[in-house]
């Protein structure tokens, strides 16, 4: 039977969107269709659990989880606070028994109880606060921020990336009692902003995206004796020498059968793709080339691996693309898609 596919686009609503964005998506031809719409305040990132049967999003009032229909559609569950300031990114375990949130603005760790078997959120279980300066210059902030978490493969620690501190902190989490514990620090450059922490599919690897380096950092991971071990294995530059234009590196994505690793550039509006070898863990460049679009603030690698499509924030538009590994390039594919505001995607088998 030919597979089927759903798309979900997260939104910033205050403008014209007005929540998740749900799209039939055809892989085989690089193309989606618009289904719906589900109400919701600012959605700006969304996750599906591993078994694929819930979603939960970021919102105004904390998070809000949807069971997934059999045709991909959303019912809504519940929604609970997180006791601080809308969250930017969250992370669900593999069991479904908790989740947690980074928090922009409030540089907030949150752990949050599941139920298991319905879905439903149950509450804050434990919340911490980064705290410090980084390095202090008129460019940047230097306030801590949580720009992404991240569990390790082996379930035992979170990552969190933290843009304003220029460092990845390290907790160890007890799902017995439901708390996190300080663990490490996994110090990055010196005006890094760490953006975006990925796995190889693996996980022996760690894919790091610095947004004001504009820079990929590779690194080796397993668990020693003494807890997880990193070892500094590449730095790789998101940027083109031809290039003169501010550059950010906002966003990235391995491709599904971990061969290839994507990044979006924001200012110089480009993306990255990237061969990956797999017994090394490291980069090699295929290309790096304009989108033809405005600030792209998410970008996701069709299951095909032969398609992509850029979230095009400014200019309000997905941009969906094919990509050609042989001869190093990428064009555009189709006409983009109208959308206010996008920010995340997430695409699931059914």
């Amino acid at each position: 039977m030919e597979k089927k596919y759903v798309g979900y686009v997260g939104t910033y609503t205050h403008e014209n969107s007005v929540g998740i964005h749900i799209y039939d998506v055809d892989v085989e031809n690089g193309s989606m269709e618009k289904r719906k719409v589900v109400p919701i305040d600012n959605p700006s990132y969304m996750a599906i659990s591993r078994d694929g049967r819930y979603m939960y999003s970021t919102t105004d009032v904390g998070v809000t989880g949807y069971r997934i229909l059999p045709d991909g559609d959303l019912s809504e569950i519940n929604t609970v606070g997180i006791g601080g300031m809308r969250g930017c990114h969250i992370e669900i375990e593999p069991d479904n028994s908790f989740l947690y949130v980074g928090g922009y603005h409030d540089a907030r760790v949150t752990m949050m109880r599941l139920d298991s078997g319905t879905g439903e959120i149950l509450g804050v279980s434990d919340g911490i606060f980064h705290k410090g300066m980084g390095r202090c210059i008129a460019q940047r902030s230097s306030r801590p921020h949580v720009n992404c978490v991240r569990l390790t493969p082996d379930g035992e620690y979170l990552l969190a990336a933290d843009g304003g501190l220029d460092h990845i902190k390290v907790y160890q989490v007890d799902k017995r009692i439901g708390k996190l514990n300080t663990f490490d620090i996994l110090r990055t450059q010196l005006d890094s902003a760490p953006k975006a922490l990925m796995f190889s599919p693996d996980g022996r690897f760690l894919y790091v995206l610095c947004e004001l380096l504009n820079l990929v950092d590779v690194y080796e991971y397993h668990t020693g004796e003494h807890g997880p071990d990193f070892t500094f294995v590449q730095e790789i530059t998101t940027t083109d020498p031809k290039d003169d234009d501010i550059c950010s590196a906002v966003a990235m994505d391995i491709s599904p059968g971990g061969k290839y690793l994507y990044v979006a550039n924001a200012g110089v509006n480009s993306a990255v793709i990237y061969s990956r070898n797999e017994k090394t863990g490291k980069l090699s460049l295929i290309c790096n080339s304009k989108i033809s679009g405005d600030f792209p603030k998410g970008i996701r690698v069709f299951p095909d691996e032969r398609h992509f499509v850029t979230l095009n924030h400014e200019n309000n538009e997905i941009a969906l693309f094919a990509m050609n590994y042989k001869d190093k390039y990428f064009l555009m594919h189709g006409k983009p898609i109208s959308i206010e505001k996008p920010n995340c995607i997430k695409i699931l088998e059914l």
